[in-house]
């Protein structure tokens, strides 16, 4: 298992630019053709789904051989179900109304916990830093205290799912901005005096040759900080071969990882530093998207769900018409191999539905689509607070989590597909999540 993939899993759970006028012209505003053709309960097939059209980002709609295919049964879920978080986060944002700002270089200043900026009073049009506020809101988002599942990371080669793979468990957990009020006196610290703003760490299991691999990375809250003063990341990794602990470098966050089609900054559509790029807000659309999937998947299941003929397709699963942003990214640095990004945010939710990446040249590179689990839904006969349990504070998680990432590349027909199960938010004890952090963990082990 080389350093590369290593520092990648890290950011698993963490994480020549086009003129306004041909970043306007690329996309469509989906939803602008009259009322959507489909009610909730509806299965629809590869022939009904060209009426999908007007409700699907155009970049996606063009390249649909991917997603869509002939044997797919596409349930229509309920348009515009509440997923809304937990009262401890919304009381939070009002609270904490006005307080943050866009400092320098776009920066996130002022903010204390909750929704940085109350997505009802962006204006998208009219404010110029609309873009970069949406992303802090993205950051930001609720992710209960932050993430533990099992994974599975799979490479695709034009349809055919190639036999490297790598299995573990991963954990990912928000340590400033807590909005329970058992962290009040702490200023919103689970630890008093806190630096780090999220740690994340993971466990390989497989393959044999990579197991017993695991890996810890701070991120620092100066790591969000105005360029200047920006303070990276810092990874260790423990590599079973050497039995040692040694810090590495993280990579280009822009680079392509070990042979794959992600970059470190592509997980969950983005999971980089929004400083590093400048930010622009495109338009609110109406968008259908999976919002709640239906599949038990790997390994509650014999058989893994069924993701189509490209092993990359989401189409066999329930779909939900949203109110969405879409974002574009430029990256600031010349050497990046993205020459822009957009994205589209769920409206309520801020989890990521869908992006597209375009090459210098300016032509699509890369179609990454995503599908999602909500806390408050029993899972098969697993009831949703045994599969995700509340904590002091927060009995009702109100979770949309993202459960799969898959990425195309449509100009080789590769991707990967990222899944997580048994995934929830849940925190550890103070006492295991001291031990979780602690470097000196990797060599001991769990």
């Amino acid at each position: 298992m080389n350093r590369n993939w290593a520092v990648v899993m890290c950011c698993v759970t963490a994480v020549a630019a086009s003129g306004p006028a041909a970043a306007e012209s690329a996309v469509r505003l989906p939803g602008a053709a009259g009322a959507f053709p489909y009610a909730a309960g509806q299965v629809i097939g590869q022939q009904e789904a060209e009426a999908l059209r007007d409700w699907l980002p155009a970049p996606f709609w063009a390249e649909r051989r991917f997603f869509f295919h002939a044997d797919m049964q596409m349930e229509i879920g309920p348009a515009q179900r509440d997923y809304g978080p937990p009262p401890v986060y919304t009381e939070a944002t009002a609270r904490n109304r006005g307080k943050a700002r866009l400092g320098a270089d776009s920066s996130l200043a002022g903010y204390e916990s909750g929704q940085p900026f109350p997505m009802a009073e962006i204006d998208c049009k009219g404010d110029p830093g609309a873009g970069a506020k949406i992303i802090w809101n993205f950051v930001h988002r609720w992710q209960g205290f932050g993430a533990k599942s099992r994974f599975r990371y799979s490479y695709i080669d034009r349809g055919e799912v190639l036999p490297l793979h790598y299995e573990g468990e991963t954990a990912a957990w928000i340590l400033k901005h807590r909005p329970e009020p058992q962290y009040r006196e702490t200023g919103g610290d689970v630890f008093k005096g806190e630096q780090r703003f999220q740690v994340v760490g993971f466990d390989v299991e497989k393959p044999i040759q990579a197991a017993g691999t695991r890996t810890l990375t701070f991120r620092y809250e100066q790591s969000y900080a105005p360029l200047d003063t920006a303070i990276p990341e810092d990874t260790w990794l423990y590599a079973r071969q050497v039995r040692r602990v040694r810090k590495v470098s993280q990579s280009q966050r822009s680079s392509a990882v070990a042979g794959t089609d992600f970059t470190f900054d592509d997980l969950f559509s983005f999971s980089g530093l929004p400083l590093q790029y400048a930010w622009r807000c495109l338009g609110e659309v109406q968008l259908l998207a999976p919002m709640n999937t239906t599949k038990l998947g790997f390994p509650y299941e014999a058989k893994t769900a069924d993701f189509g003929p490209s092993e990359l397709s989401y189409a066999n699963d329930r779909w939900e018409l949203r109110d969405a942003v879409r974002i574009e990214m430029v990256p600031k640095g010349d050497d990046h191999p993205y020459s822009r990004k957009e994205i589209w945010i769920d409206r309520q939710t801020l989890q990521p539905l869908y992006s597209a990446a375009y090459d210098q040249a300016g032509a699509l590179w890369k179609i990454i689509t995503h599908n999602h689990r909500w806390s408050e839904d029993d899972l098969g006969g697993i009831e949703a607070r045994q599969w995700y349990p509340g904590w002091e504070g927060v009995p009702e998680p109100r979770d949309l989590r993202v459960v799969s990432d898959a990425i195309v590349n449509v100009q080789t027909g590769t991707g990967n597909r990222l899944e997580f199960w048994e995934s929830h938010g849940t925190p550890p004890t103070l006492r295991s999540l001291s031990r979780f952090t602690d470097v000196q963990r990797l060599r001991r082990g769990r």
